[in-house]
């Protein structure tokens, strides 16, 4: 980086990966300048790499929980089908979960985070291969929902019924994912942002308003089936994969 005021600084400040401009550089050294400092004096190039780190914290979140959500979502699908024979997911019911679930990931990017302290670097292959692992603890958590939606709750023979409690699965379980990698260490470590605690909120008394009174193609689960969806994904999304997700990330080098 470089910083400058002047005309003579403009090409150096163009060139440069961040070209800083004080608050009392020229025009044409401001207009080269990928930012300009709004007060004398250099704290607020402080402010900018602080903010740089969490606006690369926020992408990190987004990046992991979207390949979660498409691993999980892609692999239980197809093993459901193979499995059962049936689609325990109907069109609808992919189309209303993806409705619900951009809401939340949305959020993510007013989340409460901490910068690091040291200089990051964008590390994709570690992304991927967290993504990928704490996905699959997922999946298998899924199927074990599956299994009890078929055996215990006896929806094994009533297919748009299991379709609503996958969908009810599949919604709650993708929330209690955003809680646990939103934060690289515990997930009680930190709160989220009140935006994103009101959406997951708000959404999920949505899911529940839906799941239990039905819709066209969405016949209604029982108040009882919701809260063991709510209690199961709790203990195995949240308690477990948290306590996996830790080490996991240190050893990826995923930043903490």
């Amino acid at each position: 980086g470089m910083t400058g005021d002047g005309v003579n600084d403009a090409p150096a400040l163009r060139q440069a990966e961040v070209g800083i401009a004080v608050s009392n550089a020229t025009d044409i050294a401001k207009q080269a300048s990928s930012v300009v400092l709004t007060e004398e004096g250099f704290e607020g190039i402080l402010d900018m790499v602080v903010i740089g780190r969490m606006v690369y914290q926020r992408i990190t979140s987004w990046t992991i929980n979207k390949i979660i959500r498409t691993f999980k979502r892609v692999v239980f699908i197809v093993l459901a089908f193979i499995l059962t024979g049936q689609f325990v997911v109907s069109t609808f019911n992919m189309i209303l979960l993806l409705f619900l679930s951009d809401y939340v990931t949305l959020s993510i990017s007013t989340d409460k985070v901490r910068p690091s302290p040291v200089p990051e670097k964008w590390n994709s292959n570690a992304l991927v291969k967290l993504g990928v692992l704490y996905a699959s603890l997922i999946v298998a958590e899924s199927l074990g929902a599956l299994y009890i939606g078929m055996n215990w709750f006896a929806l094994g023979g009533d297919l748009p019924r299991l379709q609503t409690f996958v969908f009810v699965w599949l919604t709650l379980s993708g929330y209690y994912t955003v809680l646990s990698i939103r934060e690289r260490r515990h997930f009680w470590d930190s709160r989220p942002s009140k935006w994103l605690a009101l959406a997951l909120v708000i959404n999920s008394a949505i899911v529940y308003a839906i799941s239990t009174m039905g819709l066209p193609g969405l016949p209604p689960i029982t108040p009882a089936m919701y809260l063991f969806i709510l209690a199961y994904g709790f203990v195995t999304c949240l308690l477990v994969n948290d306590f996996v997700k830790v080490p996991l990330a240190k050893d990826l080098n995923v930043s903490l």
